[in-house]
């Protein structure tokens, strides 16, 4: 019987021993979907000595349905559109382009914020442990999942504590291989999984970023601007 984590440190703790294989490999990235997955990857990382980068992605939601997403942009400049609503609903190029650029002002905000001038990790051929906290229907993880392809990562394998059994089934079929620590039934939602669930700010994602890099190449503590 499943039971809830006492917090996303202790599911990340628990989702790293079933990753134990990869752990000291040369060749491994660990990239945490922020906010909430960032503290489930930081160990993650730490338990395999791998390094950690956050992989920002924000959804193209439709005007006036932003539920629905017609496509994603992330980090490293990528784009992904969803063809068959956008062809469905027949949305304009320039509608497309007005959502997109007011989303990059958040990913760029959030850019510069998590990373400070570091750049990002280098993902080609290599093999990407993709993390988050939870998967209920999957969209942020799938739209995470075709933004780095674009990258020509050697293998994606995403990982998350605890997933609805449905939506972790359908990703054996997208991505090299789907770690789900739990798949309890019913899953209701994310949340339901954590005794601790509270909402992660963008000092503390910052913070668990610097604690795996050496100390020469952590940020200076400035105040965020505009």
């Amino acid at each position: 019987m499943a039971v809830p984590f006492r917090d996303r440190t202790e599911g990340g703790r628990f989702l790293a021993t079933k990753l134990a294989r990869y752990a000291g490999r040369a060749d491994v990235q660990v990239l945490a979907l922020p906010r909430g997955g960032v503290p489930v990857a930081l160990e993650v990382a730490k338990t395999l000595h791998a390094p950690l980068d956050v992989f920002i992605v924000r959804k193209l939601g439709v005007p006036g349905h932003e539920e629905l997403a017609m496509g994603a942009i992330a980090s490293g400049g990528v784009r992904v559109l969803n063809r068959e609503v956008v062809d469905r609903l027949r949305i304009s190029p320039q509608l497309i382009e007005a959502v997109a650029t007011r989303e990059q002002v958040e990913l760029s905000r959030r850019e510069r914020l998590y990373r400070g001038g570091r750049p990002a990790a280098e993902i080609r051929d290599r093999i990407v442990i993709l993390v988050d906290d939870g998967l209920a229907t999957g969209s942020t993880m799938r739209a995470a999942v075709a933004a780095l392809r674009k990258f020509h990562p050697a293998k994606v394998i995403v990982a998350v504590p605890a997933a609805s059994p449905s939506v972790c089934e359908d990703f054996q079929t997208e991505v090299d291989e789907i770690i789900c620590g739990q798949t309890p039934e019913p899953f209701h939602a994310v949340g339901a999984w954590y005794e601790d669930f509270s909402q992660i700010t963008d000092d503390e994602v910052r913070e668990m970023l610097e604690t795996l890099l050496p100390p020469q190449t952590r940020l200076l503590r400035h105040p965020e601007v505009g």
